[in-house]
Parts: C-alpha cells; structure tokens; sequence
C-alpha cells in the first residue's frame, strides 16, 4: 500500500474509533457516579473475594473490580462492593444493584441466554469436585452411594450433582443450604459425608476449617465450570469494557510486562507491547478510555499471573498450581484475543 492510501486508510480508522466510542448506559452511569459497583461472593471465598477485619477485600475476583475501575477512572480504588450469596446474585446484575458480577459464577447456556446476562471472559477454569472426611476412607466419588451431601442452593454445583449420581445408578441424599459458611459449618459438625462444589471452592473454603489437614479432596472432577465476569445482556459497551481489562492483563503475563516493569517497558520497541500500554495506536480510544488504560491496570493491579500467585498460587495457603489457567503458551487455556 503506498503511504498515501496508509494514511487515508489510518485516517478512515481514527473516524470509526471516534464514532464507535460511545458509551452504553451502564458505562456512562459509572462513569458519573465515579466508581464501579461490584457484586461479590459475600460468604468470603479465600483467594477469590473474602473481607478482613479492617474492610479490605481481596481475592482473584476482587482484583478484577479493580482492574475495571483502574481501566474506566485510572484509580483501581474506585469500587464499592455488594456482597451475594449465590441465590441473589443474577437479581442484583438484572435489577441494576450491581454495574459487574465477579462472583465465581460459571458460564452456561441458560445464564447466558435466558436470564439475560452477558459474559465477558473466563478468568478461572474449574470442575467441580468433592471432599470428605479422611476418616471416611473414601478414595473415590464412586464409591459414595448412599452418602450425605453438603450443597449450596441455586447453584449448577446441585445440578452436576444430581445427573453424577444419576449416570453412575447412585443414590444420595442432599443437605441444602443458601450460603457456603452454613454449609462449612454443617459439613464440619458431620452432618453430611461429602462437600461439594468447584475444586477451587473446596480448597479455598479448608482454609476455613479448624482441622484441615483431617480432609481430602477426591480425584473426580465431574463438570467444567468455566467462572467470569458478567453484565447485562446487550450492554456491549460495558462489556467491552470489562472483557479487554481482563485480557489487557493475560496479554501483558504473556508479553512479561509486569507491575514492576510497566514503566521501563513504556520505552519498549516491541510493537505488541506499545500497543498494549497506549504508546502507539488507538485501541483505548474505541472503548471510550484513556489509551493507557492496560498500563493504569498493570501499574495498579498487575497481570493476571500477578493475580493468580498473589491470591491462589503455591505460596499461598492455597496451594493451586496454575493448571488450565496457565497461559496457552504453557499448556493452559488462559489466552487473550490481539491487541490490535
């Protein structure tokens, strides 16, 4: 292309951008109101949204509050909370309580479709799993028919149950309850043989226990249950939004930028990198950002490897190895579309 028709063409792009940046309702409702409201996991689920004693939250989901309110205001503080059980979740999304719900809450057809909500991305890749006391000698979730079962209402977790035991001609009897630290309590007090619900809840919620090492997740992973971030059905500002701050920071782990280099890689000369920290192109502009958005959410919060370790990885009392949320690069899933 001769650098006539370059510019032209560059030209014709920047008039798009500028045209397509326009801000939906939930967008421009955030944007005066000056924060993002997020609707979290009010039970405390460790590593993923829980609350110390001083009001700080913290956790994987938590981090991508953050990031949002880093991409939109350049301030990764400014969000509010609004604690779920899984029960109200969907209602506060649909009512407009909430702007975003980052609640490990897992992608299906129906949520996506019938209830009305959008997704914007996977940002942890899990299955649905089951624990049981170590005195129980259980090694298999094949061998519990006839068990007791821990399970937390209006939740795909009860679901996945019933067809597992179904397609294994197993019988059980369910132990029903609105919020996971009823459920913990109740599992801890025996009365219930197993605890189910996402591998990472379990482990997570036995950080919890006055006893953990008395428990043992089992082998079984029985669903896929892919969690993320969801808006409002046709809210597709929003949800553009949010979805390129979740992978602004898969792209910057893949690209190593990290919150400790953000600054120095500003003088990179690697294309994909200045693209993705606002040094060259438009691509903050077609959302309605700042075009150092990315970097305002690397600097503040950093990439999602950074997040994972932080709040999941081996040195925290979790102990999750990075598995389906390694990069693709490694083997995992975790992959975000060109920043381009």
């Amino acid at each position: 292309m001769r650098p006539t028709a370059l510019l032209l063409a560059g030209s014709i792009l920047a008039s798009l951008l500028a045209a397509t940046a326009h801000a939906g309702p939930t967008f421009e409702a955030v944007k005066k109101k000056g924060f993002v409201q997020c609707g979290v996991n009010g039970s405390g689920l460790p590593g993923f949204a829980s609350v110390d004693d001083k009001g700080n939250w913290s956790g994987l989901d938590i981090d991508l509050c953050r990031a949002v309110a880093a991409a939109v205001f350049g301030d990764a503080n400014a969000v509010k909370y609004t604690p779920l059980t899984a029960k109200e979740r969907f209602t506060a999304l649909q009512s407009g309580e909430i702007d975003l719900l980052s609640r490990n809450t897992t992608w299906t057809a129906v949520r996506d479709t019938a209830l009305g909500l959008d997704f914007a991305g996977v940002n942890y890749y899990d299955g649905q799993g089951f624990m049981v006391p170590k005195s129980l000698g259980v090694k298999s979730a094949l061998e519990l028919d006839g068990a007791s079962v821990c399970v937390q209402t209006g939740t795909t977790t009860e679901l996945n149950l019933a067809d597992y035991f179904r397609a294994n001609n197993m019988s059980y009897e369910p132990v029903v309850f609105e919020t996971n630290d009823e459920l913990i309590a109740a599992f801890q007090a025996g009365r219930c043989d197993v605890f189910t619900t996402d591998q990472s809840g379990l482990y997570s919620s036995r950080t919890k226990f006055a006893n953990p090492d008395d428990y043992v997740v089992l082998p079984e992973v029985i669903s896929k249950e892919p969690l993320g971030p969801a808006v409002r059905h046709g809210d597709n500002e929003w949800a553009d939004v949010v979805r390129w701050t979740l992978y602004a920071m898969l792209e910057a782990e893949e690209l190593g930028v990290t919150s400790q280099n953000v600054d120095e890689m500003k003088n990179s000369t690697n294309p994909n990198i200045r693209r993705l920290l606002g040094v060259e192109g438009e691509i903050g502009a077609g959302m309605g950002l700042r075009n150092d958005f990315a970097y305002q959410i690397i600097k503040q919060v950093g990439n999602y490897g950074e997040s994972f370790e932080r709040n999941l990885g081996m040195n925290t009392p979790l102990k999750i190895a990075r598995g389906l949320n390694d990069l693709w690069t490694r083997g995992g899933l975790q992959y975000a579309m060109p920043f381009r």
